[in-house]
C-alpha cells in the first residue's frame, strides 16, 4: 500500500517534488549509444509532408471512402537522456481513399503548447489537462469528428479532415476527469466506454461513457490502490471490464528523474473487475488472476453460463527496469475466462507465439465472434528494434491460425478490419495498415482481403518515405 508520506506527496506537495524531478531529469546524461527510440526505424520524422496522387500497385476497392489515420509518438526536439518512447510529441499519419484512388498522404505534429512553440506557431485553442497536452497513442472518429487521444489525465484533441490539430476539446467541456487511449464503441447504443486514470490521483478510476453525440453522459468513479496503469479495457452486454494489473506508479522512479514513473509492483494484487455497465464503483466483482501486464484485450462477451469471455495479449511482465519502452520477453495471445461467483480468472493459451494488437471485426465488440487479427512480435520482443514480418489472423472457433508474410525486412503495424457493405460473413472485408520497409527506407499502406488473408496485398500504396512505427489508428469513414 501507498505510505503514509507518499500519500501526502501526491496529494498537498506535487509542485515541489515535480521540480526536484525535473532537476534530476536535467542531470542525467545522454546513454553512450543511440537512443533505441530515437534511431535506426524509430528515428523521427522532422516535417510536415503532403504528397498528392499517390501510386498504387494493384486496385483499391472503390468502396473504400475515408482515411486510414495512425498515430504515434514523434518528438519535435528531443533530449536522449530523458526520453521514453510513450512520451514523444504525437503525430498522425492518414491515407485519404476514394474511387478506387490514394488522393494524398499526410503527416501533422498534434499541436501541444511544446509542439506550438517549436514550430513558431501561437498555441493551439481548447482545454488543456492541467497536468500535460501530449496527445500521441490513438486516433478515432466519433459523433462526426476525428479525436486523438491518450491516457494518465490528458485531454482529447479534434483534427481536421486533413489531419490539422482544431482545438483541445474535453468532449465540448463534458470531461471532468480522465480519458483513455483505448475507449470502445457499443455498436447497438453507439456509446463509447473507457476506464480512466490520472497519474496524479492513486486511489481512484472512472467509467467514462461518451454518447453517440460526443458528450460524457456518465464518470463513475471505482475505488483503487498504487495508481494503476492502466491502458485499456473491454465491454460486454452487461459489464464494463476493469484491468488492475501490477504495472502502477512509482514515486521513486518520479524523484529519480525518470520520465516515465510506471514501473512493474509485486505488491499490487492481479485482478479484473466486472462493472455492470449501470453500476456504481462499489458494485464491481474483482475476480484474481495471476499476475502480468495486458495493454490490449482484443473482445469480451458474456458466455451462457454466465462467466465472461476476455481474449487478451498477456505480457509477462512491464517495466521491471528502468526500460525505455515495453520490457516484457513474452506476450501470447490468451483467452481468459472471467467467473463472477468463484471471483476468479482461468488462463488459457491460444497461441504461444508473441504477439500484438490484436483487433476483431468491431460490429462484434462485446459480443460472440470468431476470427482475431495481431501484428506478430520477435522473440525476446524487443520493441525498440523489430523485425517481425507477420501478422496472424486467429480462428476461435475452428482453431489455428493463418499467416500473412510481408516479406524479409517488411515490417508491419497495427491492422484494422474494415467490412465491405452489406456482408454476412465476419470476415468480409479488409484488413488495413502500415507496412515500413526497411530495405529501402520507404513505407507503403497495404490492404488485404481479410477472406484471403495469406493471398497477395489488394492494394499497396506507396509512400516514398519511412513512417516510424506507432501505436494506433482506425479507418475514418470520409
Amino acid at each position: 500500500m501507498a505510505s503514509a508520506v507518499e500519500t501526502l506527496i501526491r496529494g498537498t506537495i506535487t509542485k515541489g517534488i515535480m521540480k526536484v524531478a525535473e532537476f534530476n531529469r536535467d542531470r542525467a546524461k545522454a546513454p553512450v549509444e543511440p537512443h533505441p527510440y530515437l534511431s535506426g526505424i524509430h528515428t523521427p520524422m522532422d516535417a510536415e509532408l503532403t504528397l498528392d496522387e499517390l501510386r498504387v500497385t494493384g486496385e483499391i476497392p472503390a468502396e473504400l471512402d475515408g482515411r486510414y489515420i495512425r498515430i504515434g509518438p514523434n518528438p519535435i526536439a528531443p533530449n536522449p537522456a530523458a526520453y521514453h518512447w510513450f512520451l514523444g510529441d504525437g503525430m498522425v499519419h492518414g491515407v485519404r481513399l476514394k474511387g478506387g484512388k490514394a488522393l494524398w498522404y499526410r503527416n501533422r505534429w498534434i499541436r501541444s503548447t511544446k509542439v506550438s512553440e517549436a514550430l513558431g506557431e501561437p498555441p493551439a485553442p481548447g482545454t488543456r489537462s492541467e497536468r500535460f497536452d501530449t496527445v500521441n497513442t490513438n486516433v478515432v472518429g466519433h459523433a462526426g469528428e476525428t479525436w486523438a487521444i491518450v491516457e494518465a489525465g490528458g485531454f482529447p484533441v479534434r483534427i481536421d479532415a486533413e489531419l490539422n490539430t482544431i482545438a483541445h476539446d474535453p468532449f465540448g467541456g463534458t470531461l471532468h476527469y480522465a480519458f483513455s487511449a483505448h475507449p470502445h464503441l457499443d455498436p447497438d447504443s453507439g456509446e463509447m466506454h473507457a476506464i480512466c486514470y490520472k497519474g496524479d490521483v492513486a486511489d481512484t478510476i472512472w467509467h467514462v461513457v461518451v454518447d453517440a453525440s460526443g458528450k460524457v453522459i456518465r464518470e463513475e468513479p471505482v475505488a483503487v490502490q498504487h495508481g494503476p496503469m492502466i491502458h485499456d479495457c473491454m465491454i460486454t452486454k452487461n459489464y464494463a471490464i476493469i484491468l488492475d494489473l501490477p504495472c502502477t506508479f512509482s514515486m521513486k522512479a518520479l524523484i529519480g528523474g525518470h520520465p516515465f514513473p510506471y514501473r512493474w509492483n509485486p505488491e499490487h494484487k492481479a485482478r479484473v473487475g466486472l462493472l455492470p455497465r449501470n453500476g456504481s464503483g462499489g458494485d464491481v466483482i474483482w475476480c484474481d488472476v495471476e499476475p502480468c501486464y495486458v495493454f490490449h484485450p482484443c473482445n469480451g462477451y458474456e458466455d451462457a453460463d454466465g462467466t465472461v469471455i476476455l481474449d487478451v495479449c498477456a505480457h509477462d511482465q512491464m517495466f521491471r527496469p528502468d526500460a525505455l519502452g515495453p520490457d516484457s520477453t513474452r506476450v501470447p495471445f490468451e483467452r481468459w475466462t472471467i467467473d463472477p461467483v468463484a471471483r476468479k480468472v482461468a488462463r488459457k493459451v491460444i497461441d504461444d507465439a508473441s504477439q500484438e494488437f490484436p483487433r476483431p471485426n468491431e460490429s462484434l465488440t462485446g459480443k460472440p465472434y470468431r476470427y482475431a487479427y495481431a501484428m506478430a512480435l520477435p522473440d525476446g520482443f524487443d520493441a525498440s528494434s523489430p523485425d517481425q514480418t507477420l501478422l496472424f489472423k486467429h480462428d476461435l472457433v475452428a482453431g489455428g491460425k493463418q499467416v500473412h508474410d510481408f516479406g524479409a525486412g517488411r515490417i508491419p503495424g497495427e491492422f484494422v478490419f474494415v467490412a465491405r457493405s452489406g456482408a454476412t460473413a465476419e470476415d468480409d472485408g479488409w484488413l488495413i495498415g502500415y507496412v515500413i520497409d526497411t530495405n529501402v527506407q520507404t513505407s507503403e499502406l497495404v490492404i488485404l482481403n481479410a477472406q484471403d488473408f495469406e493471398g497477395s496485398p489488394v492494394a499497396r500504396v506507396h509512400i516514398p518515405h519511412r513512417i516510424p512505427p506507432g501505436f494506433h489508428g482506425n479507418w475514418v469513414v470520409g
